[in-house]
C-alpha cells in the first residue's frame, strides 16, 4: 500500500504539479505612482508603508481597508505601474487565496448554528470517501478540517491541491482534474497523522469543507455562502474566480509573477505565466477562489465584532483555544489564526499564490485593516509578509483616529 510518503519519491523532480520556470523580465519602463480612493490626513502612514512597500518590490496594483471600532475609515487602491488605466481601487477585485478560508468556515458556522450541522460530523461517509487505504479517515470530522488537524501534512508528503498532472496520470483522467477527482486520488493514500493529533495546515481538508456545504444544502457553495454569509451583511460584488486571464472578471486585476509553469487546464502542455493555468483556481474555491474588493472583505471582518449574522456563542467558538497550541502561543481556530495578547485577542489570516499576496486583520484595540496585492514575487527577494508589522506600525503612528465611516459610500 502506497504511504503519502511513498508518493514523494514516484512525484520527484514535479513541484507543485508543475515546473516552475523563471520567466526573462520584463523591459523595466517609467512606473507612476497614483492613489485612489478615501483616507484622512491622520491617516497618512499607511499611504507611506503601501508606496515605500510596493515600490521596493514592483508591485503594479494593490488595496487597503482599515476598520476603526466598526467604522470604514480609509479605502484606498495603489498604483505603481507604467499604465495609466485601468487603475485598481477600493472596489476593485482581487483573488483572496487562502483568506477564502475564514469566508468558508463562517458558512459552516452558519449551518451549525442553524442546526443544519453538527461539528462531530464524520466526514467521510458524508462525502463518499473510500477509507480503505486508511481506516482513520472515517475518524475525520468537520471540526478537525476547520482546525487543520484532520490528519494530512503537505510537509510529510504533498498537497493535492497542486497535484493535478500526478493526478491526471494516476487516475487516468482528462485535464482539467475534477474536485471528485482530488479526492479519489487522496483517498487512495494513508493519514500523515491520527486525526486530531496534529496541526497541519491543509488547503484539502478546506475543500472539503466546501463539499460539506454542498451536501448538506443542496446548493452550490458559493450560492450557499452568498447567500447566506455575504448577502446578509451587503457583500454583493464577492465571486469565485478563474483560472484562466481571458475569463476575469470586469473590475478585477491583472497578476504579476516572473515565473511560468505548464498549464494544467488542459493537455496542451503549454507553458504558461504561472498565475494563469498551471494551477487549478476553481478546484480551490472553498481554500483559496475568492475574488473581493479590500472593502468588502472590511465588512466581513465586522461580522466577529458582534453578534448579528452570528451569534455570540458562535463567535466566542470562532476565536477558542483548541486543543493544539503552538509553542509560539498561537493557534487556529475556526478559520481564523489567534494569538492571545494582553487586553484581548488579535485574530488574522492571510494568503498567498503565484500573483496573489493578501492580509486581513483583526486586532484587539477595535482595528481591522485587509490589505491586497497583485503579486507575491519579484527580482528584488524582499518578503511580502513583512507588511504584516508594517501595518501593525502605521497603525500605531495614527492620532487621531476619524470618526467617519466611508461603508455607505461602496454600498455597505
Amino acid at each position: 500500500m502506497l504511504t503519502r510518503r511513498d508518493s514523494l519519491r514516484l512525484l520527484a523532480g514535479v513541484a507543485a504539479g508543475v515546473t516552475a520556470v523563471q520567466a526573462r523580465p520584463a523591459a523595466a519602463g517609467t512606473r507612476t505612482w497614483t492613489v485612489t480612493g478615501q483616507s484622512a490626513p491622520a491617516l497618512q502612514p499607511f499611504d507611506d508603508t503601501l508606496k515605500s512597500f510596493m515600490q521596493a518590490r514592483a508591485i503594479p496594483y494593490a488595496s487597503l481597508a482599515v476598520v476603526c471600532q466598526g467604522r470604514l475609515v480609509l479605502a484606498r487602491g495603489y498604483n505603481w505601474t507604467e499604465n495609466t488605466s485601468p487603475q485598481a481601487g477600493p472596489t476593485s477585485l482581487f483573488r483572496l487565496a487562502s483568506m477564502s478560508k475564514p469566508v468558508t468556515a463562517t458558512a459552516i458556522m452558519k449551518l451549525v448554528q442553524d442546526g443544519s450541522l453538527s461539528l462531530s460530523a464524520q466526514v467521510a461517509p458524508m462525502l463518499g470517501l473510500s477509507t480503505a487505504a486508511d481506516s482513520d479517515l472515517g475518524d475525520v470530522t468537520v471540526l478537525h478540517l476547520l482546525q487543520h488537524v484532520g490528519g494530512w501534512d503537505s510537509d510529510e508528503s504533498f498537497d493535492p491541491m497542486f497535484r493535478d498532472l500526478a493526478i491526471r496520470d494516476g487516475l487516468q483522467v482528462p485535464l482539467p482534474v475534477t474536485q471528485a477527482n482530488i479526492m479519489d486520488y487522496t483517498s487512495q493514500f494513508e493519514l500523515d497523522d491520527d486525526p486530531g493529533t496534529h496541526y497541519a495546515y491543509s488547503n484539502y481538508g478546506y475543500m472539503l469543507l466546501g463539499k460539506v456545504i454542498e451536501e448538506v444544502t443542496g446548493l452550490p457553495y458559493d450560492t450557499y455562502v452568498r447567500q447566506n454569509v455575504l448577502s446578509p451583511v451587503g457583500i454583493q460584488r464577492m465571486v469565485l474566480g478563474r483560472s484562466a486571464q481571458s475569463l476575469r472578471q470586469p473590475t478585477e486585476v491583472t497578476y504579476s509573477s516572473q515565473y511560468t509553469g505548464t498549464t494544467v487546464l488542459d493537455s496542451s502542455g503549454d507553458l504558461v505565466p504561472f498565475q494563469y493555468g498551471a494551477f487549478n483556481l476553481e478546484n480551490m474555491a472553498a481554500h483559496g477562489g475568492w475574488l473581493s474588493s479590500a472593502v468588502d472583505m472590511a465588512k466581513f471582518t465586522t461580522i466577529f465584532d458582534a453578534p448579528g449574522l452570528l451569534t455570540s456563542s458562535s463567535i466566542a467558538q470562532a476565536f477558542a483555544q483548541p486543543d493544539i497550541v503552538n509553542p509560539d502561543g498561537w493557534y487556529y481556530g475556526l478559520g481564523w489564526l489567534v494569538r492571545p495578547v494582553t487586553g484581548g485577542l488579535n485574530t488574522w489570516h492571510d494568503g498567498s499564490l503565484p500573483g496573489t499576496s493578501t492580509l486581513m486583520v483583526r486586532r484587539w484595540d477595535g482595528l481591522s485593516w485587509v490589505v491586497l496585492f497583485n503579486q507575491r514575487d519579484d527580482p528584488s527577494g524582499l518578503g511580502y509578509g513583512d507588511i504584516d508589522l508594517l501595518l501593525h506600525q502605521a497603525a500605531d503612528a495614527v492620532s487621531p483616529w476619524p470618526t467617519t465611516n466611508l461603508f455607505a459610500d461602496y454600498g455597505l
